[in-house]
């Protein structure tokens, strides 16, 4: 559905049969990726912020909206795919039935919280289940994994959740779709992207919730960018597991702690070296590279950093068909289509910026007033900006 899901998810997580599919598709993408936090909670019972994995973060949120209200009437979801493309996300679930199973909900959910200054992420359980012999007992969880500032850039966490924090797809079902889609490839026109993305939600880490991009590490310490064999070589020798993700083309989806990947940065700005004394004191980079690592990263690639889906050159992300293809300006009010987004960048660019030859600032006169618009420009005539009306502008003829 187009509009916002949870309109009618308590109904659909009561009407789907016992072991039914239920598919979920949201393209309320600027709400749930953290630029309205509160008009995500109010739709979907969880909070969103502004990080580099808020693609991936989407996803969990819906399937945590989905499970929590699947709960009300007993019932508890799996899910089989979840994608994100484009400028929406997808989730194909089942919904089965079982109290004891319910109680376990609890465990599966997470809060996050995020640095603002570094973008390292911790994740902190709701809750948690203790095995003792047969006996199982469902207890809250401990918490909380931060101190009160980062521990790398000292800067302050923002909170987000909850959202789910269990494996995203089931593997078997997976591998059944792609195996399907390649014996008979002519059957979707889409057929090579399908299994590209699917090629990649096998090779992502089941069990790993988020990940880092690799320019944004490289952004935060100021630093030129390793390649992204050299990034996941490193990991790789260091005793860790790493993958891509389907969400982001630049993603790093890894099971070292945040303390590793800062290191790996820090021997990496060693061999491509920034002017540290162009950087502010208290700067999260300052902070990062103030402290030497403890671990001695390799950047020697490895055979197996680089993904099947990548070695075959499969199409694990299409481009866009046009120039500033995807959702476009809404309508203005009272009606009547908004002008071209693509015409608007062109007339603003380097406006401010007066070339050699319009060096006086006459080219500024094409573009209108603010403040004649708001009516308290005293300039008049003196002013750089044009002070003629939209209808005057419209009525004016080519000389």
């Amino acid at each position: 559905c187009c509009r916002p899901a949870v309109l009618s998810l308590a109904d659909f997580c009561l009407g789907v049969p016992v072991a039914g599919l239920l598919c979920v598709t949201c393209t309320d993408m600027a709400v749930m990726a953290g630029n309205s936090g509160e008009t995500c909670y109010s739709k979907y019972g969880a909070m969103s912020i502004k990080a580099k994995s808020c693609h991936e973060m989407a996803l969990r949120i819906i399937l945590h909206s989905l499970d929590l209200r699947a709960n009300c009437y007993q019932r508890y979801i799996v899910p089989l795919l979840s994608i994100s493309a484009d400028f929406y996300i997808r989730v194909f679930v089942r919904v089965f039935s079982g109290q004891a199973k319910v109680k376990a909900s609890a465990s599966k959910q997470a809060f996050v919280y995020n640095c603002v200054g570094c973008g390292s992420f911790h994740i902190q359980r709701l809750g948690k289940v203790a095995h003792n012999g047969n006996n199982i007992t469902y207890k809250a969880a401990s918490g909380p994994p931060v101190g009160p500032s980062c521990e790398h850039c000292h800067q302050r966490h923002q909170l987000c959740g909850p959202m789910w924090a269990e494996p995203l797809h089931d593997a078997d079902f997976v591998q059944r779709v792609l195996s399907a889609v390649g014996s008979n490839p002519t059957r979707f026109q889409t057929s090579q992207r399908i299994q590209g993305i699917l090629s990649m939600v096998i090779e992502e880490l089941s069990d790993v919730p988020l990940y880092y991009t690799l320019d944004n590490l490289s952004k935060t310490i100021h630093c030129n960018s390793p390649s992204l064999l050299q990034f996941r070589s490193s990991l790789l020798h260091a005793g860790y597991r790493v993958s891509l993700s389907h969400a982001c083309k630049s993603a790093i989806k890894t099971d070292a702690p945040s303390s590793v990947i800062w290191d790996i940065m820090r021997c990496w700005e060693k061999l491509n070296p920034v002017k540290r004394e162009r950087l502010s004191e208290n700067s999260p980079a300052a902070c990062i590279l103030s402290v030497e690592p403890k671990l001695q990263a390799s950047f020697t690639v490895r055979a197996d950093a680089n993904p099947n889906s990548r070695k075959q050159g499969l199409k694990r992300f299409q481009l866009n068909p046009e120039p500033n293809w995807g959702p476009k300006a809404r309508a203005k009010a009272g009606g009547g289509i908004s002008s071209s987004l693509q015409e608007r960048s062109r007339l603003h660019q380097n406006k401010r910026k007066g070339c050699a030859e319009e060096s006086d600032g006459s080219h500024l006169k094409n573009f209108p007033c603010k403040r004649f618009r708001e009516g308290n420009c005293a300039l008049g005539d003196n002013c750089r900006y044009s002070h003629e009306t939209e209808d005057e502008q419209g009525s004016a003829t080519p000389v």
